[in-house]
């Protein structure tokens, strides 16, 4: 089996360094942030934030690197001494990594933090008809919608404090909430994903079929499998959706190995940080066999192609600004593009992932 690595398994490491290092000293500047608390600078909590401290985490996890996991321990405790913010599906994503370094340290005040906020998650945080998860963010009760982020942001979290905690309720409620997005998001035509529907006025908004959102199912669905044992029809069903969802991707993906932040949409940019984590998450399905092997060209040449847009800094290029509910596809045309802790993030995890092809 030929390597997907281009350049050789050292150069790899040499780039992964210098993306870690970019994903560390992101700062705001590049385009006016409209997010009430700050999302390219990893010195604030939000959803971009824990994206990156998760990828972090499984580096560390794969290499053993003490620096990275004190870096991991000293963000929290910078974090924590200066006051959370208040509780909604994307700043919960951080705590997918606070609930593995408290579990790893045995410090209790991490672990008491975790408690506190999968309760919360599981037993309080606002609902829409038929009890999914309201998509509520920093600034916005989005009342009534279901959004495909949530997955990531907040139902991995609670999956693993069930694990963690053998809260049997916090693994039925992950379960319940993967099935009822993917009840109300599926795009029957074409197994993929809009970005979100709403119960007030039921419908998809702009239908949009918008890339990132797209790829936090086919990166998650990889995770939340290794995070819980889940009941062997379920199971079934999450990655039959998953291979509907990568049988489309093959057909859009675009002749340099990119997609467009509207996958159905040549006319919209190429994005980075999409195509990284479709990367990351059908190389991994393939290696773990959640897809056949013949999928595993379509992540090797998504994967070339980030790592083209890896500049010699190790910037990550080509990524979109944080994406709001768009009410016309126009909208997901004109969100700027800048380096973002995602776009790091995702590239970070599918480059470790390349290492193991």
């Amino acid at each position: 089996m030929t390597s997907i690595i281009k350049h050789g398994k050292k150069e790899a490491q040499e780039i992964i360094e210098r993306v870690i290092g970019q994903l560390k000293h992101l700062q705001g500047g590049a385009v006016e942030e409209k997010c009430p608390i700050g999302i390219i600078s990893m010195e604030n909590w939000e959803w971009p934030q824990g994206v990156g401290l998760f990828s972090l985490y499984l580096y560390y996890r794969k290499t053993q690197r003490t620096e990275i996991k004190q870096y991991l321990i000293d963000w929290f405790d910078r974090r924590i001494a200066e006051g959370l913010p208040y509780k909604n599906v994307n700043t919960m994503c951080p705590m997918l990594t606070l609930s593995f370094l408290a579990e790893e340290t045995g410090r209790e005040d991490f672990m008491s933090l975790c408690r506190e906020w999968a309760e919360y998650a599981a037993a309080e945080m606002p609902r829409t008809e038929e009890g999914g998860i309201q998509h509520v963010v920093s600034g916005h009760l989005n009342e009534g919608e279901l959004w495909d982020d949530t997955l990531y942001m907040t139902v991995l979290f609670v999956s693993r404090m069930g694990l963690l905690l053998q809260e049997q309720r916090y693994i039925d409620e992950g379960i319940y909430q993967f099935l009822l997005h993917l009840k109300y998001l599926t795009d029957r035509r074409t197994g993929l994903l809009f970005h979100g529907w709403t119960f007030n006025g039921r419908h998809h908004f702009a239908e949009a079929l918008w890339a990132r959102g797209n790829s936090w199912y086919t990166a998650g669905i990889v995770d939340y499998l290794e995070l819980v044992q889940l009941p062997k029809p379920v199971e079934r069903l999450l990655l039959s959706a998953l291979e509907q969802q990568a049988a489309k991707l093959a057909e859009l993906q675009a002749s340099d190995g990119m997609w467009h932040t509207l996958l159905d949409d040549p006319s919209s940019y190429t994005e980075t940080s999409a195509t990284a984590a479709f990367a990351y998450g059908i190389l991994k399905a393939v290696r773990k066999g959640f897809l056949p092997e013949a999928y595993r060209n379509i992540g090797a040449k998504a994967y070339a192609a980030v790592v083209s847009r890896i500049d010699s800094e190790g910037v990550v290029q080509g990524v979109s600004y944080g994406t709001g509910m768009g009410r016309t596809l126009q909208a997901y045309r004109d969100i700027p593009v800048c380096p973002m802790p995602y776009g790091q993030s995702m590239a970070l995890l599918m480059l470790i992932e390349g290492l193991e092809h």
